[in-house]
């Protein structure tokens, strides 16, 4: 690899890329093609390790000289892997069930180096712990947000944050779907190092 690979970022996630945008890295977007469906009998730990990677290579393929970002996330309620609530009445079912309890956020994260496929991929959790939540503030919510397309009925990265009583992780970016502690560190299994291109830019 050269000292100056093109970084991009699998995903066209807006919020991802206001995350990656945080390490003052040049870097593009690109589309992933990817099917995410499970597989029989693969473990959400599993799952989102294999997508993330999935998502890289997809976009590594079509690329020279690049490191890849892949990333993928589900949200685990009692071990249930949570879905798209798509009307109200299944968005407040969600949101009551979660009133005084835990749910696991789990991040896959990968990295490809598009000319080697030398890869390496990681999942990283995040706790969201709810507050007890009332009928009005889940109703309040809901008619603000309309959060009714987001996994868990609520968006974390907007007024969702209103629900919670506390989070618990290493790194608050992997909740919105970015562990950036951890893509550093990724980064630097290639030799890459993010601060050593800040001091790149400053030079040129």
């Amino acid at each position: 690899m050269t000292k100056n690979p093109t970084i991009i970022l699998g995903s066209t996630s807006p919020f991802r890329k206001q995350i990656l945008e945080k390490l003052n890295l040049d870097f593009q977007t690109a589309k992933p093609e990817v099917d995410e469906t499970p597989l029989p009998n693969e473990t959400a730990h599993q799952l989102v390790e294999r997508l993330a990677v999935a998502k890289a290579q997809a976009v590594a393929n079509k690329h020279n000289n690049a490191l890849v970002i892949g990333s993928d996330q589900v949200a685990l309620f009692n071990d249930t892997i949570l879905g798209k609530p798509h009307t109200h009445e299944n968005a407040i079912k969600q949101l009551s069930s979660f009133s005084g309890n835990k749910v696991t956020f789990l991040t896959g994260l990968a990295v490809i180096n598009s000319e080697t496929g030398e890869t390496h991929a990681l999942v990283e959790p995040f706790e969201v712990y709810f507050k007890q939540l009332t009928l009005d503030s889940i109703e309040a919510y809901l008619l603000a947000e309309k959060p009714y397309k987001c996994a868990g009925s609520f968006k974390s990265e907007a007024l969702g944050i209103c629900l919670f009583e506390k989070l618990v992780g290493d790194d608050p970016n992997t909740l919105v779907g970015l562990p950036l502690i951890k893509l550093v560190g990724l980064f630097e299994k290639f030799g890459f190092s993010v601060l050593q291109q800040q001091v790149t830019k400053a030079q040129s």
